[in-house]
């Protein structure tokens, strides 16, 4: 039902994520409708009714709820080229929480209780370059430049490319690894796929971190937090990190002043008066 919507994100350049985040959550709506009736022909007040009780039978994250409501309203206006009003159904901005931020030692620990290679490899990449596990897992060994000690994000998040330094500290790893798994066009590649997946790559981080006995709430995306929190640490400027994470609003990298330890452990309890 919805293969010619694919086709429209596709050919309008939506990352494969997107699409597939998209799709995913049309598909889930419509097998709540039922097919009898198919959401290409519902009247807006029914849609809007059904659209909010499905969204509470769900119980959806903040996010999610965005991207569903982002999703109908997209079909709706390119592929049935109606308008329609869900204003009503956006969520309100939730109350920002810090993450969790995982220490150089609990990183350490996660990495030591990785045990198999090549996913050593790959979470160290993951924080070495403070990557998104999507562009871990699209990172090709045509990106990495050895002479220029450098390796090119392409297309990342936003559609833009970044070029990060390559740290030495992550060579002698990454060769060992290669030698070993001999990849050919993704640096980590499936058994059965020319990719890694995304989904084997957080079981693996999971598991990491219950052998490393980690109690913080933490996803694979906080070796990603970790990264950015501790170059604040030890003194990066705010800049320069907010373009090694590829974001485009200041705000967005602001997130970690919060967090960093740098500040914080320059203020002085009342009790260090006394």
């Amino acid at each position: 039902m919805f293969d010619s919507f694919n086709t429209i994100l596709t050919a309008k350049r939506y990352s494969d994520s997107t699409v597939t985040t998209y799709i995913g959550l049309l598909v889930s709506y419509q097998n709540y409708l039922g097919d009898s009736r198919p959401l290409d022909r519902l009247d807006p007040s029914y849609l809007i009714t059904t659209l909010r009780d499905f969204i509470l039978k769900k119980e959806y994250t903040f996010n999610t709820q965005k991207q569903l409501i982002s999703a109908v309203s997209l079909y709706y206006k390119e592929a049935l080229r109606q308008e329609i009003d869900l204003s009503s159904l956006r969520p309100r901005s939730p109350q920002r929480v810090l993450p969790d931020i995982l220490s150089t030692y609990e990183v350490k620990s996660i990495l030591h209780h990785t045990t198999n290679l090549k996913h050593k490899a790959a979470l160290t990449t993951i924080y070495a370059l403070g990557l998104r596990v999507g562009e871990l897992v699209d990172l090709r060994l045509a990106a990495m430049d050895k002479k220029r000690n450098t390796i090119t994000i392409k297309a990342a998040k936003g559609k833009k490319d970044r070029q990060l330094p390559f740290p030495e500290s992550l060579k002698p790893l990454l060769r060992q690894y290669y030698k070993e798994y001999k990849p050919t066009d993704y640096l980590f590649e499936g058994q059965s796929k020319p990719q890694y997946t995304a989904a084997s790559l957080r079981s693996v981080f999971r598991a990491s971190c219950k052998k490393a006995r980690i109690k913080k709430k933490v996803t694979l995306h906080s070796l990603r937090h970790a990264y950015a929190t501790h170059l604040m640490d030890s003194g990066t400027d705010l800049r320069m990190i907010q373009e090694l994470l590829g974001h485009s609003d200041i705000k967005t990298t602001m997130i970690y002043t919060h967090v960093t330890t740098r500040s914080m452990q320059q203020v002085k309890s009342p009790l260090d008066f006394l």
